[in-house]
This record gives C-alpha cells, structure tokens and sequence, in this order.
C-alpha cells in the first residue's frame, strides 16, 4: 500500500469529543473516496494517527486541538472526460493560459458536478498539446463568481504560478456588487476565517479564531437605493481564503446581491419597484474576478489580465445606476 497523501487536520470545537470516524469524515468532504466504510477501514488499518500516535479504534474521540494525521491510501484514479466546450482565452503562452469562466460553471469535477466542468473543458483544449503538458488550474473560482482562471501547462508551470500569487507583486482584483451605503473610499478588512463548526460548507469570520485573511476595498460608486442602499466596490486579495470576499463583505454589513449563502434579502426594502424586482431576479453572487497582475514565471515581465464585466452584472449595475460612475476605475 502506497502513500498518495497526507492530511492534517486540527479539531475544532465542533469536534471535541467526537468519534475519530466522523471527525474524518467530515475534515475530508472532498475526498470521494472517504465513505464511512473506508475511514473505518483507515483507522482500524492504522492509517490514522492523533498527536502522532497510531489509533486503532474507529469510536476513539478526539479533543479540541488534537493534531489528526491520515495517510491515505493510493486510490483507483477515475479518468476525468475531455468534453468538447467553449472556452474564452484571455491569455496564453507556451506556458500558461488564463480563463474568462462565465457564472454558474464549476470549475474541477465533484460528486454533484461530475461532468460539464471547466477542467472537462481544458482537457478538450488540451488535447493536442505536448505529451509533456496538461492543464492544471491554478486557484479556483466558486460556481456562482465570474472571471479570471489562471491555468498552467506543466507541473514546473503550476509551483512557481502558485509561488508568484503569493508575492507582492502580484494584485487580484474583483467588482461586486454590494448592498449597503459605504461611507468611506477604502478601507481594510482585516477578519479571521474558518469553517463553520455547525455546517462545514460555510465559513465564518471572528476578530480571533481561524485563520488571518485581508481584504482591501475601494468604493468605486453608490447609490441611496432607499433604506438598502448598493454599492459598487473594487476588491483586493491579499491573502486568498474559501469564500473570503464574500464573508469580508457580509461581516461588514455589506453582503453582495444574490449570495445565496452569505447574502440577505435587502431588494425587500428599496421602494423602487423595478429596481427592486431586478435585485430579486439576479441570479448569483454579484461578484467577478476582474484583473490579475503578476510577475510571468518564465519571463518575469510583468503580465495584467482583465475579463470584461460580464452581461448580467453590467445589466445590474446600469439598472441600479452604478456603471456609469464605476466604469472610471477602468
């Protein structure tokens, strides 16, 4: 049995005094392979280990703080589908190439979504490249969010494009669409993250639990939107967390029109029937991956992408009276 790969997963306060079974189970949701039977099968087979020492008991209960290490076993791989879908190329190189991916589309297979996806689409692409290259994406847009997709050709390609988004000199920036009358130009959001002890799918901000996350802010339009108020905001990355704009902007009382998991029903209050009606309709999280600059991993000149604002964000922002004033961003 050969190692594939290591996890490390530190309890939380959801898990003390769980059984060491459901805590892997649910650590480990995107890992398809963790089935109740296997994570049984893990632990009784010694593959588990707390605080580093092997644990042999399926009904072991761990501690708050408690260190769980799982050496997964080398899994039947699934052979993903090239599928033959249009893809917007932004950019592209022999190296890398960058994505405009439309809202509603996921970006890498998973048990809800296991074909139609952006990877199925790059395999497609990809099909006469280099045996020596395949597409890997690097960072990841949720389904509902629009814009840019950074993707590498090579391994080599993908480790330094990660190392490159982690430097100073790369910026990311997103438009959302926000309820809410900012009353200041800029500002920081400076919010721990992590995962919600009562529904793993969902992340929560705190000023000292989970992990450091920033975002910076700059209000680029805003309208009174009477009793709501919308916001137009350009949004910078500094680090980049699950759902970090997101949770940042809602945690602010600033949540993006139509998050279906972060948002609030504010169209309710504005008493323009028609702009109202249009809130409700929208369809997703007003959110979109608009420029990235970086440092190119092989030339080191300096690379800017940008993803024009999709239709039904502008459609939404010139309803609302914000495109105008935010388009002097550009």
């Amino acid at each position: 049995m050969t190692d594939a790969t290591c996890r490390i997963v530190k309890a939380d306060r959801g898990d003390a005094g769980q059984r060491l079974d459901l805590v892997l189970r649910r650590h480990l949701t995107d890992v398809r392979a963790a089935t109740r039977t296997r994570v049984q099968a893990w632990i009784e087979g010694g593959l588990v280990s707390v605080n580093g020492k092997a644990v042999h008991r399926v009904a072991a209960r761990t501690a708050l703080g408690d260190l769980v290490s799982v050496a997964l076993p080398e899994l039947p791989h699934e052979a993903m589908a090239a599928e033959d879908v249009a893809l917007q190329v932004l950019y592209e190189d022999d190296h890398l190439l960058a994505i405009d991916k439309p809202a509603g589309v996921v970006v890498h297979p998973a048990h809800k979504n296991p074909s139609g996806t952006l990877m199925n689409a790059l395999l497609w692409y990809a099909r006469t490249w280099p045996a020596s290259q395949r597409p890997s994406l690097v960072g990841r847009l949720d389904k509902l969010t629009s814009g840019i997709v950074l993707v590498a050709k090579s391994a080599a390609i993908h480790t330094a494009l990660q190392k490159a988004l982690t430097s100073s000199a790369t910026a990311k920036d997103y438009l959302a669409v926000v309820y809410g009358k900012v009353n200041i130009p800029r500002g920081d959001i400076d919010l721990r993250l992590r995962r919600d002890p009562g529904d793993r799918r969902r992340v929560v901000a705190s000023e000292v639990l989970g992990a450091p996350s920033l975002t910076r802010f700059e209000r680029l339009a805003r309208v009174s939107a009477p009793a709501a108020g919308l916001s137009a905001l350009r949004c910078r990355l500094v680090t980049g967390r699950t759902h970090q704009i997101r949770v940042h902007l809602s945690a602010r009382g600033w949540p993006l029109v139509g998050d279906p998991t972060y948002g609030e029903p504010r169209w309710r209050h504005v008493t323009d029937l028609a702009l109202a009606a249009t809130l409700r309709e929208f369809p997703r999280q007003a959110l979109h991956a608009w420029r990235l600059t970086t440092l190119h991993p092989v030339t080191r000149a300096g690379l800017q992408i940008d993803a024009q604002v999709p239709d039904d964000l502008q459609r939404l922002m010139t309803a609302a009276g914000l495109h105008a004033r935010a388009t002097e961003w550009r």
